[in-house]
């Protein structure tokens, strides 16, 4: 852990709204399961849905204007890219560039003044996954610092970081030649965080939380926390920029929140982007009653095809339902795709999908720890 202090709880807040029932050290059935079983029961539909589709490779086209339709190896950019103007209204500003360490930090200037954002920024891999690579930035200084340490050759993206201290995942599906789609799930994120007790330090009550081991498990997110201090009495720490169950995140089913209103505001962005059907909209939102009206929500990423149905990691859920959750999405995708390939977009080859997928998993070790 660094010993260099954070910015205080006013400026990087702790999560209270929506998910003040959460046990941030609950652990669902999912999280409880090692990866490798989990996949199996996908795998098999997967391969079942392939045998009735004719095509493995078929989710690659459910979003046509995408990168393998979202499935894997896509940029970020591509999807803002893809936006007209009322879905960038919607969405938290942003730029990008290739990092070059003789232009790096002229190319971050002058990317922040074009999109007209300031300190503190959010800094991230256009090419992700799981939060890997995306970092709070406060000044310069740690700017320079995290492009020094960014694959050269590789585009990053600089974003405005949204305030709102709650996070939620809407996942959206809408068929080919439907006029309207709908909200198939939310996720509510619940960020690690500790609660003092006016006597233990940080690094004490992270210990105790078996949860937040993972916060630097794999060694590719920082803690930047005195781990010394000791908190107040009650104090809430929120621990990380990033909400992913791979730092000690929580996911819990937020679907109280879909209401007309939203799934209105949401159906009307995703229609606003070229040829967007089938994915997840990770949004930043300031109360859960402004979220369900439909507003005061920012949208700060989008996933495609290969967006994962995360609410089914709710410590809440059985089993049989979150399976049932995960595969729903599955058989959905294919459905969408296979309306896609009638339209003639075709699939991607296996080989090409590899290729996207190596890529992306050679980046995530060489950007630059999470925060």
């Amino acid at each position: 852990m660094s010993e260099h202090p954070r910015a205080s709880e006013s400026e990087y807040p702790a999560q209270r709204d929506s998910v003040r029932d959460a046990p941030v050290d609950g652990r669902g059935f999912l999280e409880q399961l090692p990866k490798w079983l989990i996949v199996i029961p996908l795998l098999v539909h997967w391969l079942l849905m392939s045998l009735r589709y004719r095509s493995a490779m078929l989710p690659s086209v459910a979003n046509p204007a995408i990168t393998s339709g979202g499935l894997v190896g896509e940029g970020k950019t591509e999807y803002f890219a893809s936006m007209g103007a009322l879905a960038r209204a919607a969405t938290a500003s942003n730029g990008s560039f290739i990092v070059l360490p003789e232009t790096a930090m002229r190319e971050a200037v002058a990317c922040m003044a074009t999109a007209g954002i300031a300190f503190p920024i959010i800094a991230k891999p256009d090419i992700g996954w799981c939060g890997f690579g995306v970092r709070r930035i406060d000044d310069l200084s740690g700017l320079a610092d995290y492009l020094a340490a960014f694959p050269v050759g590789e585009r990053v993206v600089l974003q405005a970081y949204v305030h709102d201290a709650c996070e939620a995942g809407i996942f959206y599906v809408r068929r080919p030649g439907e006029n309207r789609g709908w909200i198939l799930g939310l996720a509510l994120r619940v960020f690690p965080q500790i609660t003092g007790d006016g006597l233990s330090s940080i690094a004490q009550l992270i210990a105790r939380d078996p949860r937040l081991s993972r916060l630097t498990a794999d060694g590719l997110h920082r803690v930047e926390h005195d781990e010394r201090r000791v908190l107040g009495d009650g104090e809430v720490l929120r621990l990380s920029t990033i909400g992913s169950t791979r730092v000690g995140g929580l996911y819990r089913d937020g679907s109280a929140f879909i209401t007309p209103q939203l799934v209105a505001a949401i159906d009307a962005i995703a229609q606003d982007m070229q040829e967007f059907h089938f994915g997840r909209f990770d949004v930043r939102y300031a109360s859960g009653e402004a979220l369900a009206a439909g507003k005061g929500f920012t949208i700060i990423e989008v996933n495609g095809a290969g967006s994962e149905a995360i609410e089914a990691w709710d410590p809440g859920f059985s089993a049989g339902a979150a399976f049932a959750r995960i595969l729903r999405k599955q058989s959905l995708l294919f459905e969408i795709a296979s309306a896609n390939r009638r339209r003639g977009f075709r699939p991607i080859r296996f080989r090409e999908l590899a290729r996207l997928h190596l890529r992306q998993q050679q980046l995530i070790p060489r950007y630059p720890p999470s925060n």
